[in-house]
């Protein structure tokens, strides 16, 4: 009985296609010397997904789920696909980027101001307007013991990753506003039945 060969086709953009026996291993090579420059980055790509990337320094991180499946030649950038299965056929490709870095710093945000603006006491239900403020900027919410609502549109969102970020939520019983930014988070509390106790019908 003849033996069933499974052959895997195996696509590196920058060359011709490539039939593999199942099981065995390919080296693809890189066709043309490549030099990183600084702040540069070199990757090896499977279906957009990253195998294995190289920045100018020669630093080398291989994509956790590659991790024993592949060797990275730094000498000359070529990569070797071991014991090739049948979903391991299809496009690879070279990337080389620029590398930009930015860096961003924040301060530690203020504590916040949380006010109360009106509530009131229905039905056993407590209804408070309250606003939240902090760093020239407040959020205005309707609340009650479970939820609260942006009032006069949605919520602040931060501008940037630093920019600071007010919010306004109910737990535990109280109405928390927060402020915070990547590094830090202040809160100012106030429990719900201090804001406005449960008699029905009252105004408080």
């Amino acid at each position: 009985i003849q033996p069933f060969l499974y052959f895997l086709c195996v696509y590196f953009i920058e060359s011709s296609s490539v039939f593999v026996l199942k099981g065995q291993d390919v080296r693809l090579d890189v066709q043309e010397n490549v030099t990183l420059k600084e702040l540069e980055l070199f990757k090896w790509t499977f279906r957009s997904e990253n195998i294995v990337r190289c920045s100018d320094t020669l630093s080398v991180k291989v994509s956790p789920e590659y991790n024993n499946r592949v060797e990275f030649y730094q000498g000359n950038f070529s990569l070797l696909l071991k014991n090739l299965q049948q979903n391991d056929s299809g496009p690879y490709t070279v990337n080389i980027l620029t590398i930009k870095g930015f860096y961003l710093f924040s301060e530690r945000v203020e504590p916040p101001v949380l006010t109360v603006d009106s509530n009131s006491s229905i039905n056993a239900t407590c209804n408070v307007t309250v606003t939240c403020r902090g760093q020239n900027t407040s959020v205005t919410s309707s609340c009650n013991s479970s939820t609260c609502s942006q009032v006069g549109g949605e919520s602040r969102r931060a501008e940037t990753s630093t920019a600071p970020l007010l919010s306004v939520y109910v737990a535990g019983g109280s109405i928390i506003c927060n402020h915070s930014n990547q590094v830090s988070l202040a809160n100012h509390t106030k429990e719900i039945v201090e804001l406005c106790p449960m008699k029905s019908g009252k105004t408080c």
